[in-house]
């Protein structure tokens, strides 16, 4: 029976902070500037279709594609880095373009689910760098596979505030 009792609180503080985490993540796009810097994060098939309609409103917003796999689109202000293949390397990647073009804003676009830890590797890579959101939702998936994707995302997210970026 004590052996039940603090595990029955690692379990309610795993469920409890696992709701704040769902409840803290952005559920809306920040306000957009004609002149922004948009990176997408590639992993989903959902992140750069949606990208590609939210940068279509702003013809002058810059849009980068960052991740592995993304050689096929091309447009004059599309600009594709595919060798970083985990969020920490896209973390970096945005990272060296950011101190390339002196941007001090910068749009990420990501899904829902992964954006409280993307924001955080950016953030932890440049402090100082004005970072807005804008959430690809997970429109058409089942709630099991949803449950599935925000519990793998939490732990990843433990993971990495305890220090470990990659793995």
């Amino acid at each position: 029976m004590k052996l039940l009792t603090p595990s029955l609180l690692l379990f309610g503080l795993f469920v409890f902070g696992g709701l704040v985490f769902k409840l803290s993540a952005p559920t809306q796009c920040d306000e957009i500037r004609p002149q922004d810097s948009v990176f997408v994060l590639t992993g989903d098939v959902r992140r750069i279709p949606f990208a590609m309609r939210k940068t279509r409103e702003y013809p002058n917003t810059d849009l980068y594609i960052i991740g592995v796999g993304t050689t096929y689109y091309t447009a004059p202000n599309i600009t594709i880095e595919s060798s970083s293949k985990s969020t920490y390397q896209n973390a970096l990647a945005i990272k060296k373009i950011v101190a390339e073009q002196n941007l001090d804003r910068i749009v990420v676009i990501t899904t829902e689910e992964h954006m409280n830890r993307a924001k955080y590797l950016i953030k932890h890579e440049m402090p100082d760098i004005q970072i807005l959101t804008c959430p690809a939702p997970l429109q058409g998936m089942p709630v099991a596979k949803r449950v599935e994707r925000w519990t793998i995302e939490y732990i990843k997210y433990i993971v990495t505030l305890c220090g470990i970026k990659e793995g």
